[in-house]
């Protein structure tokens, strides 16, 4: 599937985008998957996401890994890196954030499978990692391990 009129319904590519504001504001947009009869793995990996926290307006840092199986559907990325970014204004507690991302993410592709994966750097000392999967991996699909260790301190 090479013809260019697949992108035909995209905003976000090839332009000069807004910095969206919030997530609910962001688009997220997909394009159809070429290869949509072979079950492969895609991974994206976030390692500078911030968000704030709802109380104190902090900043909140995470190392996000995104890894999904795609049926129909593939996420067009530059939409995804300004979703992400929405989350810079956004304030919301680390676990409803990762699973919110989630979850927008199969809403919006449907894919076949998806883990996310969200590695929160301490905050009050305590770090918080958070983990959503919708349910076992398709048989003979290769999933890297995500390569981000637990959170050892000074240990």
């Amino acid at each position: 599937m090479t013809d260019k009129s697949i992108y035909d319904g995209l905003t976000v590519l090839g332009g000069e985008t807004r910095q969206p504001q919030s997530p609910e504001e962001a688009v997220l947009e997909r394009v159809p998957n070429p290869q949509a009869d072979v079950d492969y793995a895609v991974r994206f990996t976030a390692p500078e996401f911030t968000s704030l926290c709802p109380l104190t307006g902090q900043p909140d840092f995470a190392h996000l890994v995104i890894d999904y199986v795609p049926g129909d559907w593939l996420v067009e990325s530059k939409s995804l890196k300004l979703f992400l970014t929405s989350f810079r204004n956004h304030g919301a507690f680390h676990e409803d954030c990762t699973v919110s991302i989630a979850r927008r993410l199969c809403e919006t592709l449907s894919p076949k499978w998806l883990r996310l994966g969200g590695y929160w750097y301490p905050r009050g000392g305590i770090p918080i990692d958070v983990f959503y999967q919708t349910g076992a991996v398709p048989a003979g699909v290769w999933i890297p391990e995500t390569g981000v260790a637990p959170y050892r301190g000074r240990g």
